[in-house]
């Protein structure tokens, strides 16, 4: 059974910093595109940052220059580092993995860490 483990999440003060990390685990063959989402409250979940398999990043761009999503293979790790956080990045963080085993693709969520930012 493959899933995503997430941590790093927590209370900060503006302008501070936080790294979140999403840990797959179980008989993985190849990751593809990694990516990282938010909720927050009251608003519909979207599309933070992306990275694909040859190492290219996207941002949405409420958080151009400040996050930076990367990656381990080796450890099968996507990280989100995310610095002069600001109250508006106050969310649940998810991570989202296209993970192949040896007989199936799937799409994985994690279950999702509280990031909250207080002014």
């Amino acid at each position: 059974q493959v899933q995503l483990v997430e941590s790093g999440g927590g209370l900060v003060q503006a302008g501070g910093s936080l790294r979140l990390s999403c840990a797959a685990s179980g008989s993985i063959v190849r990751m593809n595109t990694m990516g990282w989402y938010r909720q927050a409250p009251g608003k519909q979940r979207e599309w933070v940052a992306r990275i694909d398999s040859a190492g290219t990043t996207n941002y949405v761009d409420s958080v151009w220059g400040r996050f930076t999503i990367s990656r381990d293979n080796a450890k099968k790790t996507v990280y989100l580092q995310m610095n002069s956080l600001k109250p508006e990045d106050t969310a649940v963080y998810y991570c989202n993995i296209v993970v192949f085993t040896s007989t199936s693709v799937n799409d994985l969520w994690g279950q999702g860490t509280q990031v909250t930012v207080s002014s």
